[in-house]
Order: structure tokens, then C-alpha cells, then sequence
């Protein structure tokens, strides 16, 4: 039976068709379909047989080669018989142009070409897999209309088609299209992509372990560059999945580093077309990991520097500390400037975090600190300096608190964990280089206030408490002290102001100068140092040393400038502390070749920096006294006393030369003439060297070889210089500060601290010396207990008074006592103000001055009332 279909319009040709069918009453599976059609342009006659059962309109047009839609007739055509041919461009170029002319089929388009990529990957024809993923991109590189993103989604399914294959060659294709789609910059958002199945799959390609190492590299490149375009895609657009989320950091960031680490081992061919035309893995993945820290804001430093730390930990590449400094060296370098405070602060959380792991673990981080901080810009560590000094100093306490104890805990049993004392020894070395490195980035004032919170930290007997844990004791306190004061010192190396009275506050200068009277004298030393770095603003320090008794100073080219007036106002209110100090420091029987050396360089760069006339004066007068020091004082060393003497001859002549002063310089030059004939071993040329030349017993010393202040005073007093002062010996007072510093132990400070208030109560103002801790003092000092038992009674009482006793009786208490203190107050006017003229200027009549008004009592005209 035949139905004629009426005739209709397609492609510019009629078509008439016929349908044929056996006489049966269903159609079966061995019914045929019997086409007919004729055209214009098509000879008629053409018939097609189709084995299947009775089909619908839509399957007729979708069976015929010429009924099917264009845009599939238009995708076919760009596949060759032969896919080594290659796409067909000339219709490839067809298709574009249709899938610009009709931007609406563009969908259609890429579902088409998924169902035909899919079907070919999954019968092998991996040729035509080539060809389909050429042509979406080259249709993804000419589309951008507003239809694009349901093409999109279907070239993404296709991507992902390719990278869950298992060949290795459809995983790079898919990646290689996947780079090319995230360069594309789409002109419409889409509210509904995910990028977490590429996230995961490529990390998981950057640690792929294919058995051929070639094709191993080729997939880990793929994978990098695949992680680089999914950051570039989703970095910057506000709709999609946040790619900073901890849950993709956690993926990408360890894929990197992995990459990064396997640089070791790898040897590249030196040949011309390496160089130029690959690239290696790691150069990829330092480029990548640049690029990902570029874009990062304030918000997304931690999430990009945390998984830095954990993949550190997790491998244990803290102790090796090259790989670790090298990855903060590319973060601080790619992230903006103004975030660089934010690693550090994470560097410093994590440090705290591994206080109780071992010293080469905790050493690495404060390398890796020390090296950050470096390139960081100046001023930039933020709000929080002080912090970063806190933390450090917390380590360096921990530190030698686990060196004395030998445990991490001094509460738990770690027998597990052996503290060796030098990787200790080395940790604190490294903090402390880290504290200098973090200084040297601070303006100014914050490194004084700095130095102010270090100075603060050191345990000063009687000043500040001691900081080292009951375990440690005292030689935790002195130990601390020691590390403290190194920090200090590496802090003020370098450090140049131009105002010294600000640099040295008396909040500052107080517990520092307290220390050069202690007898340690690794602590004396560090404290001198640490005052010649603050003074010297010229960089004259080195010009003293060593200690030579030398003829012309101009050979030094010392570099002195006018004293300013803050200068002046420092040494006026300063000037006797340093002066004294410095001749209590002289007689430490402890002190060796350095600490000489160092007093004469604080004295010499006092001298250049800080001199006035008056201070010149005083500074003769002190090397005078230290010679008088070395004379009578002979229960000091004989090397201490030899040392002092050629303090004295070189500091003296140094200062004669300064003041140029001819008669001075004369007399300066005849004495050490004498010396060097009769008495060498007061010269520092025998004295502070390495093997010094001293005598067993030092014999009385007079003559010649001494200098004479009477002669001084009169040489100086013909330029102009006051002949009273320099006449007048110099003698330091000891002071109750000299004597506590002199402690050793928190102990002997608290007994000290007893004798200084015996010494101070009224009773015994009169006595000279203070009262030995005796057992009658000690019961005396239990029975004060009952005086404030006394007092806390009398407050007692009177509390109860006011709240039981009547009103009335509070208030005549309280008024006879008001009325006391007006009438007090009342004396105390008429003693102080002195009445002052009447407002109307009227005197008396002879008899006597008119009464005048009081400052309180005068009537003023409104206008001159505010």
C-alpha cells in the first residue's frame, strides 16, 4: 500500500515522496520502507531500502544524508575519509561561519560533536578524536556569543571524557584544549560551572608515576599547566567556586611543590632545541606558583601559605632548609608587597606550633624567617612588631630552658625526644640573627621601641623578675641574660640617630648601664658593645682599635661633627652615670684584653660624638682618676692595674691631640716618652695584646711616668678651659644601683632589698652602713606582721562606724572636719596670694592702705568675662 505525501520546499527542491509497505497488519522486522523522491535538481528514481520497523517523521529526515539537520550535515563534512588527513579547513570554515550566522545552533553544535567524540573514543578512532577536539577549539576561539556557555558545558564534558581515559596522549589532548578554553575571556557569566573534578584530576596527573620517565614529565607538565588555567579562569571571576577555598589549596599548592622538589636529580640535555623549545617541569611550576601567589589578596595569604607549610612538615624538609628557603623566597617575591607581614606572621604562628619539636626542625623556620625578613620591604611588617619580637624572644627562652633540662617537658617523661646542647646552641644563634635580620627592616623609631621591649625582657636583679623557669635557676637567669643582650645587640648594630637623646632614654640607659657592673664579664662586654654601637653615628668604631699609643690622629680620619644641642642636653643629664660606670667597670678584676678595648673605644667615640668644652674637661678628669685608680688600689690584679694605666697614657693622648692644645700635648708626649724608656709594661702596645709583657709585681709607680692634673689643669686653663673643675679630682659615688647589680642570684637581691629598707627607715637615717641580716632582724621583721593587723583593725572600725552610728553623728564628723579644711585653706591663701592693688586704684588717707579686693572676690565687667 502506498500513501502519497504532498509535496514541500527543501534546500530550493521539491521532493515528492512515496511510502511502501507490505500488506500486513504491523509492521515487522522484515518490513522495508520504500522512499521515493524526485527533484529538480536530483534525478528521480532513487529509492532507499531501510531494514527497521515503521519509523516517525522525524526518523525519516534523520535517516536521509539530505534531510538531516545542516549543522550535523555541516559537522560530518569536516571529518576525511582518512583521519590522517587531518580536518577538512574548507569546511570547517563553513561550519564557523554557520555557527556565527546562528549563534543559536551553537549548543546543538558542540552536543553534536561530544556524541561523536565520545562514540570515536570509544571505539578506538582516536584520529577523529583529534580532529573533533581541533574543531571546538577553533569554534571556541571564534564564538563568543551570549549562547556559549551551553557550549561550554558540552566542550568541558568532552574535556573530561579525555582526562578519565586512560591513555596517556588523551589526558595531554584534553589538557592541551582545556589551557586553550582558559585564556578565553567569556563575555557572559555562568552561574553554574564546576571546576573541582579538574582540580582533582590534574593534581592528581602533577603525581603521576608512568613507568616511561618521558612520557612521566609530559604528564606532570600537562597537569601543571592545567592547575595554571583553572587558577586563571576562576581567579578573577565573583560566580565561580572559590579556588582559594582550603578544600582546592590543599590540591593545588602540594601538586606544585612536588613538582618544585624534583629538581634534584634531573639532568637536562644541554642541547640547543632544550633550551629554546622545552621546558622543564620545575621551571613550569615555579612559573605557575608565581602566578597563582601574584593574584592572591589580603584575605587569601593564609590559605595559600598554610598547605606551603604542612607540605613542609609532612616531608620533613625543614631540617635540609635549602628547598624551604628557596619556596618563601618565590613567596615573598611574587606576593605584594604589603601582605609580606601576613607570611611572616604565619612563619611565626608556626614556629610557635613546633616549640616542642626538635631544634633542626624549629632552626629551619627561623632560617627561612631570618631569609623572608630580608626581603621585606622596609616598614612593612605591620602593626604587630613588637609581636614578632615577642615571639622570637619566647623561643630563645625555650630554647635554654630545653638546653638545662635536657627535656622538652618538665612535666612529662619524653625520654623519646634527646635534646642535643648544639643544635640548641645553634637554634639560639639563628634567632638571634633573625632578630637583627628583622631590625635592620624597621625606620628608626621603631627600632628604639624595640630595644626598649628587649631591655625590658632581661632579667635585671632587683629591676625586672628573672625569666628562666624555676628548673633552670640561676644559671637560666644568666643565660637569658646573655642571649638577650645579643639580641640587643644585633638590633642597635647598624642603627644611626640623629637625636642620641631619644635613642638612649633614662627608661633604657638605666637597667643597660646596670649591667656593666656585674660580674660576669661576658655581660659587661656585651653591654659595652652594645653602647658603642647606639653612640657611634660616623662609623668610627673600628678607627680604635686596636688600643695604640699613636702620634698623629689625623692618620685615623675620624669624622667628628659639631656636638648639637640634643647631644648637649644628653651629656648634661647623662653624662656623670656613663662616667661613672665606666670607672666601676675599670676595676672588675674579671676583665680581660676586650673589655679594655671596648672602654677605650666607648671613651674615644664619646669624645668624638658627644664632646663640648665641659665634656672634655670631664673626660680628663675621669682618665686622671683612673690613674689614681691604678695607684691606689693594690688589691687589684696586677694585669687590671697595668691595663688601667695604658687606658689612661693612650685615652689621654688621643684627647691632647683633640683638643689641640700644644702645652698639653707636649706634657702628654713626654710622660709616654718616659714610659716607653723605664716603664713599657704601662703602655697598651705590652699590656692589651694577645701575650701582654706585665711584671709579677707591680712596684710604686711615681715620677715621670705619671701625668700630673696640676699641670694639666694649669696648661688647659690658658685656652679658655675651667681651671677650678679640671683642678678638682674626679670621684665616682656608689650608689645602692652599683652594689645590687653586683648580685649574682635573685637570693642575694632580696637580701639587699631588706638592707636597703633598714637603711632607709627614719630611725636609721643616721647610719652610715647598712645592718647585717641577723636572726634578731628577722624576728623583728615577723612581729611587724602584728602592726598591720593593727591597722587592718582601725580600718575595720572605722567602716563599721559609718555604717552603724547615726546620721547625725556622720555628719558633725564629717562637718568638723570640713570646717578643718577650710580653715587650712583659708591660711593658706593669705600666706600665698598677696592682696593686689584695688580695681579702683583709691589709697589711703594717710593713715593707712584701703583694705584691697582678693583675685576671687574682684567684680569684672561682663565683657571681660569668658
Amino acid at each position: 500500500m502506498a500513501a502519497p505525501i504532498d509535496s514541500f520546499p527543501l534546500s530550493s527542491c521539491v521532493f515528492t515522496l512515496s511510502i511502501s509497505l507490505t500488506p500486513s497488519s504491523s509492521p515487522s522486522p522484515s518490513s522495508s520502507l520504500i522512499v521515493e523522491w524526485s527533484g529538480e535538481k536530483e534525478a528521480s528514481g532513487k529509492e532507499q531500502r531501510i531494514s527497521s520497523g515503521f519509523p516517525s517523521m522525524y526518523g525519516v529526515c534523520g535517516c536521509c544524508g539530505a534531510l538531516r539537520p545542516r549543522y550535523k550535515r555541516l559537522v560530518d563534512n569536516i571529518f576525511p575519509e582518512d583521519p590522517e588527513d587531518g580536518l577538512v579547513k574548507a569546511n570547517m570554515e563553513k561550519l564557523t561561519f554557520y555557527a556565527l550566522s546562528a549563534p543559536e545552533k551553537l549548543d546543538r553544535i558542540g552536543a553534536y560533536l561530544s556524541e561523536r567524540l565520545s562514540r570515536d573514543v570509544a571505539r578506538h578512532r582516536y584520529g577523529y578524536v583529534c580532529i573533533a577536539m581541533e574543531a571546538l577549539d577553533q569554534l571556541l576561539m571564534a564564538c563568543h556569543c551570549q549562547s556559549i556557555n551551553l557550549f561550554v558545558e558540552s566542550f568541558l564534558t568532552m574535556v573530561r571524557k579525555l582526562l578519565e581515559a586512560d591513555k596517556p596522549n588523551l589526558q595531554i589532548l584534553g589538557t592541551n584544549s582545556f589551557v586553550k578554553f582558559a585564556n578565553i575571556e567569556e563575555d557572559t557569566a555562568s552561574y553554574h560551572r564546576s571546576y573541582d573534578f579538574f582540580v582533582s584530576r590534574f593534581s592528581e596527573m602533577c603525581h603521576s608515576s608512568y613507568e616511561d620517565p618521558d612520557i612521566r614529565t609530559k604528564i606532570r607538565m600537562a597537569g601543571i599547566r592545567g592547575l595554571q588555567g583553572v587558577v586563571r579562569k576562576t581567579v578573577n571571576d565573583e560566580l565561580q567556586a572559590n579556588i582559594w577555598d582550603p578544600q582546592h589549596m590543599d590540591k593545588i599548592v602540594p601538586s606544585l611543590l612536588f613538582n618544585l622538589q624534583q629538581e634534584e636529580g634531573v639532568e637536562r640535555s644541554p642541547s640547543p632545541e632544550t633550551e629554546k623549545e622545552k621546558e622543564s617541569p620545575v621551571e613550569l611550576t615555579e612559573r605557575c606558583f608565581r602566578e597563582l601567589l601574584g593574584r592572591a589578596v589580603y584575605g587569601n595569604i593564609k590559605n595559600a601559605v598554610k598547605p606551603v607549610l604542612m607540605h613542609l612538615d609532612n616531608h620533613s624538609l625543614w631540617e635540609s632548609k635549602t628547598f624551604a628557603v628557596r619556596c618563601f623566597k618565590i613567596i615573598m617575591y611574587s606576593i605584594q608587597s604589603q601582605h609580606s607581614h601576613l607570611v611572616i606572621q604565619q612563619l611565626l604562628g608556626h614556629l610557635d606550633a613546633n616549640s616542642k619539636n626538635s631544634a633542626r626542625v624549629r632552626a629551619g623556620i627561623v632560617e627561612v624567617i631570618s631569609e623572608a625578613a630580608v626581603i621585606e620591604a622596609s616598614g612593612s611588617i605591620g602593626p604587630t612588631v613588637l609581636e614578632v619580637f615577642n615571639t622570637l624572644l619566647k623561643q630563645l627562652r625555650l630554647s635554654v630552658d630545653y638546653e638545662l633540662t635536657g627535656s622538652y617537658d618538665s612535666f612529662a617523661n619524653m625520654g623519646s625526644k634527646v635534646i642535643k646542647v648544639h643544635e640548641e646552641r645553634q637554634l639560639q644563634e639563628a634567632v638571634i640573627r633573625t632578630i637583627g635580620s628583622f631590625a635592620n627592616t624597621l625606620p628608626t623609631y621603631q627600632r628604639s621601641e624595640v630595644m626598649l621591649f628587649i631591655i625590658g625582657k632581661i632579667p635585671v636583679p632587683g629591676m625586672y623578675p628573672a625569666l628562666g623557669s624555676a628548673n633552670t635557676g640561676v644559671e637560666g637567669s644568666r643565660m637569658i641574660q646573655i642571649m638577650l643582650l645579643k639580641s640587643l645587640l644585633q638590633v642597635t648594630a647598624g642603627f644611626q640617630s640623629t637625636n642620641i637623646l631619644t635613642a638612649l632614654p633614662t627608661s633604657f640607659l638605666d637597667p643597660l648601664l646596670s649591667f656593666t657592673l656585674m660580674e660576669d664579664a661576658e655581660i659587661r662586654l656585651l653591654v659595652l658593645d652594645i653602647l658603642i654601637s647606639i653612640i657611634d653615628r660616623h662609623d668610627n668604631r673600628h678607627k680604635f682599635s686596636p688600643v695604640r699609643i699613636i702620634s698623629d690622629i689625623s692618620v685615623l680620619k675620624l669624622k667628628v661633627d659639631k656636638c648639637s644641642r640634643q647631644d648637649n642636653l644628653f651629656m648634661k643629664k647623662h653624662s656623670h652615670r656613663l662616667y661613672r660606670h665606666i670607672y666601676l667597670a675599670c676595676k672588675e678584676e674579671s676583665s680581660v684584653q676586650r673589655h679594655f678595648e671596648s672602654l677605650y673605644t666607648l671613651l674615644g667615640l664619646i669624645c668624638v660624638e658627644l664632646a663640648n668644652e665641659e665634656v672634655v674637661v670631664d673626660l680628663i678628669r675621669l682618665a686622671l682618676a683612673l690613674q689614681d685608680l691604678a695607684l691606689t688600689e693594690e688589691a687589684l690584679p696586677v694585669y687590671t692595674r697595668c691595663a688601667i694605666h695604658a687606658l689612661s697614657a693612650a685615652y689621654l693622648n688621643l684627647i691632647s691631640q683633640l683638643t689641640t692644645v700644644p702645652t698639653f700635648c707636649q706634657h702628654v708626649h713626654e710622660v709616654i716618652n718616659s714610659r716607653k724608656k723605664l716603664v713599657t709594661f704601662l703602655l697598651p702596645e705590652d699590656v692589651l695584646v694577645e701575650t701582654s709583657k706585665i711584671p709579677e709585681k707591680l712596684e710604686k709607680v711615681e715620677g715621670e711616668v705619671l701625668f700630673v692634673q696640676a699641670k694639666i689643669a694649669e696648661m688647659l686653663g690658658g685656652s679658655g678651659y675651667n681651671t677650678e673643675r679640671l683642678a678638682a679630682p674626679y670621684i665616682p659615688q656608689i650608689t645602692d644601683e652599683d652594689r645590687l647589680s653586683k648580685r649574682k642570684s635573685i637570693g642575694d637581691t632580696v637580701s639587699l632589698q631588706l638592707e636597703m629598707e633598714s637603711r632607709n627607715s627614719p630611725e636609721k637615717e643616721q647610719r652610715s652602713t647598712a645592718e647585717q641580716i641577723t636572726f634578731e632582724t628577722l624576728k623583728q621583721a615577723i612581729d611587724s606582721v602584728n602592726v598591720e593587723e593593727l591597722e587592718r583593725e582601725r580600718r575595720r572600725q572605722v567602716v563599721e562606724r559609718f555604717q552603724t552610728a547615726p546620721f547625725e553623728e556622720i555628719a558633725a564628723h564629717c562637718g568638723a572636719r570640713a570646717s578643718l579644711l577650710q580653715s587650712k585653706l583659708n591660711q593658706i591663701f593669705e600666706i600665698t596670694i598677696r592682696p593686689p592693688p584695688s580695681p579702683s586704684g583709691s589709697v589711703g588717707n594717710g593713715h593707712g592702705r584701703t583694705r584691697s579686693v582678693p583675685v576671687y572676690e574682684m567684680k569684672f565687667p561682663d565683657l571681660c568675662v569668658y
